[in-house]
C-alpha cells in the first residue's frame, strides 16, 4: 500500500511545482519583456535497499520560452523592442543578466539603466558624457551630440546577443543568465525597433486552461493518498484478525 501512497504523494507534490509556475506566469501577463517559465522535471529512483520500485519527480531548473511577445507601440524615443531573437545586457550583481524589457533610461550618473541596473555596452556599462541629444541606433550603437556641440559622436554600443533557450535559467528577479555563468558573446544580428515595448509572452488563456487541469488532476492525488491509507488500514484490522 505504501507504493500507491508514495506515487500519489509524490505526483500531487509535483503538480504543486506545476501551480506554482503557472501561477506565476498569470501574474506576469502584464509585465513588458516577461518570459514565460517552462516545466522541467525527470524521473529519478529513490536511493536504498528495498526501494527499487519508488521513483522521485526531480524537479529541474525550470526553462524559459522566448517565444517574441507582440509588439506596443510607446512613442518613447528611448523605449526598445527586439526585432526576433536576441536579448539585452544590463549588469546584475555577480554578472551579467539578460532582459527583452528594453525600456532605457538615463540615470543621474549619466548612466544607461533599465529597471535601475545599468545597461552593458563593448566595454562594460555605458556611461554618456554630457549631452544636448541621445540617439541609440537599431544595432545598438549609442550617440549623443556632446554639451554646447553640434556633431553626433558615438560613445559605445549596447551588447546585445542571442542566446538560445536551453543555454539559459532564470534568475529571482526575472532576469536571465547563462547556466554556465559565463558572459554571452554579443550578436551582430541582433535588431531593435524603436519607440515599443515588447508585451510578455504569456497566454493568458492557455495558463488558465493548464491551472485547471492541474487543479482537477491534483484532487485525484489527494484521493488516492486517501485511498491508500484506508487500504493501509483494513491491511491493519485483517493482520490484528
Amino acid at each position: 500500500m505504501d507504493r500507491l501512497g508514495y506515487t500519489a504523494m509524490t505526483a500531487a507534490s509535483r503538480t504543486m511545482t506545476s501551480l506554482a509556475v503557472r501561477a506565476n506566469n498569470l501574474a506576469n501577463v502584464n509585465t513588458p519583456g516577461f518570459r514565460a517559465d517552462l516545466e522541467q522535471a525527470e524521473a529519478v529512483n529513490v536511493a536504498g535497499y528495498g526501494y527499487d520500485s519508488r521513483h522521485l519527480a526531480r524537479v529541474d531548473d525550470n526553462g524559459v520560452s522566448l517565444t517574441p511577445g507582440q509588439l506596443m507601440a510607446t512613442g518613447r524615443d528611448l523605449d526598445f523592442a527586439i526585432q526576433g531573437p536576441g536579448l539585452i545586457a544590463v549588469e546584475g550583481a555577480d554578472g551579467e543578466r539578460y532582459t527583452r524589457h528594453g525600456s532605457v533610461q538615463v540615470d543621474a550618473d549619466l548612466r544607461l539603466t533599465i529597471g535601475g541596473r545599468p545597461v552593458v555596452g563593448e566595454n562594460g556599462p555605458l556611461v554618456l558624457p554630457e549631452y544636448d541629444s541621445l540617439n541609440i541606433g537599431n544595432d545598438g550603437t549609442v550617440s549623443v551630440i556632446p554639451r554646447g556641440d553640434y556633431l553626433m559622436a558615438e560613445v559605445g554600443r549596447i551588447k546585445l546577443v542571442d542566446v538560445p533557450a536551453n543555454e539559459l535559467t532564470k534568475q529571482q528577479d526575472g532576469l536571465l543568465t547563462t547556466k554556465n555563468g559565463q558572459p554571452a558573446e554579443a550578436s551582430e544580428g541582433v535588431r531593435l525597433v524603436s519607440g515599443y515595448l515588447e508585451a510578455s509572452n504569456v497566454q493568458a488563456i492557455d495558463q488558465l486552461v493548464a491551472t485547471m487541469s492541474l487543479n482537477r488532476l491534483f484532487e485525484t492525488q489527494v484521493k488516492m493518498m486517501k485511498a491508500a491509507e484506508d487500504l493501509s488500514d483494513s491491511g491493519n484490522r485483517l493482520i490484528r484478525g
